[in-house]
């Protein structure tokens, strides 16, 4: 049995609550607002799991118990992420530390800093691109390795949504101005809090051995008014390392939402839902030679955060080597978001230098 530390009493901390509970684990929520505790056990958690988990231990964050956690998540707004993590790396660092995405701001501040101290520390640290851990995204790595689609061609993907869904699991917040959604230095609109259509692109061009992003260029629609400064739509044209080029377009404002990746090669191709419908995930693929084969996956809103939770246990168990929200993931993720950024604004090019690591020297107009 593992003890857990939740940083943040929001939707986030109280789904990856419920899936650490369904494991048996101790668990502790901890926040600054009071009142962030008590809508956990009387609204958030009651309201999605039928009651509320009496074994659940809820602390403000200056009463946390001086104990030991093999597991801290920081379920917080992004602006945090790090500062939190180098607090706790300094005081209690756990065995496992997992960090919703984006892992921080466009800043890319402190990105090396809190490497640096998880390496000194012995601490793993994910980031929550959970996406890459549900049942099509590992059905889907087992077609991509067969090599069914021959060389790669293209990657286009979508994580287009209207974020009504995000205010609906959080109804004490009015709209974007009264949370960091609304202003994109703080990780918010929709390049940062749609970033899982990022990641799932970079994941995908790594699995077809096509490599990194190193050219971004970005357009975005950015909203100025009533004090919030965000990207309601983000459309960025990418190429690789083997000069993959691609699409990846996130928005907050289409409804439905799409959520869907296709890579395309020269024998075949493979596409990737998300929601395909309302109770599945889906693939559909095909090679020349055959009829178009789909996948239906049933899933739960609550099964994303239970396959990222098996993948702690894994990463706690010394069973995982290479995974794909390593912290390193996270921050590759971190620097086509700051990429992109910097091109809408210079309306150039960009591209990036990995050697420069987790910051803005990485970051060059090109």
């Amino acid at each position: 049995m593992f003890n857990v530390i939740i940083y943040g009493a929001g939707s986030i901390g109280n789904h990856l609550a419920h899936a650490c509970r369904n494991k048996g684990w101790n668990v502790t929520i901890c926040d600054l607002d009071p009142q962030a505790l008590d809508r956990t056990k009387n609204e958030i958690y009651p309201e999605r799991y039928s009651k509320w988990d009496k074994e659940i231990q809820l602390v403000t964050t200056d009463l946390l118990p001086a104990i030991s956690f093999d597991l801290a998540i920081i379920g917080t707004p992004p602006d945090s992420h790090i500062p939190i993590a180098l607090e706790i790396l300094v005081k209690n660092p756990p065995r496992v530390l997992l960090i919703e995405k984006p892992l921080c701001t466009p800043s890319l501040a402190d990105c090396v800093k809190l490497q640096n101290m998880a390496t000194d520390a012995g601490t793993t640290v994910c980031v929550g691109y959970n996406h890459t851990l549900t049942q099509q995204s590992k059905r889907a790595k087992e077609l991509v390795e067969t090599g069914f689609m021959g060389k790669p061609l293209t990657i286009h993907g979508k994580v287009r949504e209207h974020w009504g869904g995000i205010f609906g699991a959080h109804p004490w917040l009015s709209g974007p101005s009264d949370t960091y959604l609304g202003f994109w230095k703080k990780g918010g609109g929709a390049c940062g809090e749609h970033s899982h259509g990022i990641n799932i692109w970079q994941h995908f061009s790594s699995l077809l051995g096509m490599g990194r992003i190193v050219e971004v260029t970005a357009m975005m629609d950015m909203v100025s008014e009533s004090g919030v400064n965000y990207d309601q739509i983000c459309q960025l044209h990418v190429k690789t390392e083997k000069n993959l080029l691609g699409s990846i377009v996130q928005d907050v404002i289409t409804n439905p939402p799409q959520k869907n990746v296709r890579m395309q090669g020269e024998k075949g191709f493979l596409e990737w839902y998300v929601n395909f419908d309302a109770n599945h995930d889906a693939l559909r693929y095909a090679d020349k030679h055959s009829e178009v084969k789909e996948e239906l996956f049933a899933k739960t809103r609550s099964d994303d955060f239970v396959g990222e939770i098996d993948h702690v246990q894994d990463i706690l168990e010394n069973k995982i080597e290479d995974s794909p929200i390593s912290l390193q993931k996270g921050m590759e993720t971190m620097l086509v978001i700051a990429a992109a950024y910097k091109s809408s604004e210079t309306k150039r090019t960009i591209t990036i230098d990995y050697t420069a690591g987790c910051t803005p020297d990485a970051i060059q107009v090109l």
